[in-house]
């Protein structure tokens, strides 16, 4: 749960950046998105090698290879719903000497915020998946190496017991979101 949580929290993290910046940003967008676009296209066991590598097999890889799971999620759908405010509520509050940070506290953030929040549910449901391929592969510990070490064991009342606490984990973890997005959804919309 550590990991996900902390993988999914800087993933989200970096993802909501990022996404303001090629949202609000023709440039931004010119100069990022191409390169995001082609390295979401890596499938995510294609990182482990190079994570492995330039982090090592601890604890940094596993949180690192999930928060890469989290980022896209956040990003395209936050960075979309930016790009698509609709220009209208731009120009009625630039009507109104709105501009910079006030423009997007008071219209562009409560448009995008029902996105804000899609984005960081795909991004909590991605961080369990990379999750498991993180345990899967150079873990000694967790629900991924309880998976493996079973299926090697052949055990596979393990194997539905890890599944059934991965589901379980992912419908709590989901509805922690849930109530999170009413909050989120009654203060800015």
């Amino acid at each position: 749960m550590q990991r996900v949580l902390l993988g999914f929290a800087i993933g989200s993290a970096i993802g909501l950046a990022i996404a303001a910046v090629v949202g609000l940003s023709r440039l931004g967008d010119v100069l990022l998105s191409p390169t995001l676009a082609a390295v979401r296209a890596v499938p995510s066991l294609a990182w482990v090698p190079l994570l492995i590598l330039w982090i090592g097999i601890g604890e940094e890889s596993k949180v690192t290879l999930i928060a890469i799971g989290a980022f896209f999620p956040v990003y395209t759908t936050v960075a979309a719903a930016l790009r698509h405010v609709d220009p209208q509520l731009v120009e009625a509050g630039r009507s109104f000497s709105l501009n910079g940070w006030s423009l997007f506290r008071t219209v562009q953030l409560p448009a995008v915020v029902p996105s804000v929040v899609s984005g960081l549910r795909l991004a909590l449901a991605q961080s369990w998946l990379f999750l498991v391929a993180a345990e899967l592969l150079a873990s000694s510990m967790g629900l991924g190496f309880l998976l493996d070490d079973s299926q090697n064991n052949g055990r596979v009342d393990r194997i539905l017991l890890a599944i059934v606490l991965l589901a379980l984990l992912g419908a709590l973890s989901n509805a922690l979101l849930g109530f999170a997005e009413k909050r989120l959804l009654k203060r800015w919309t």
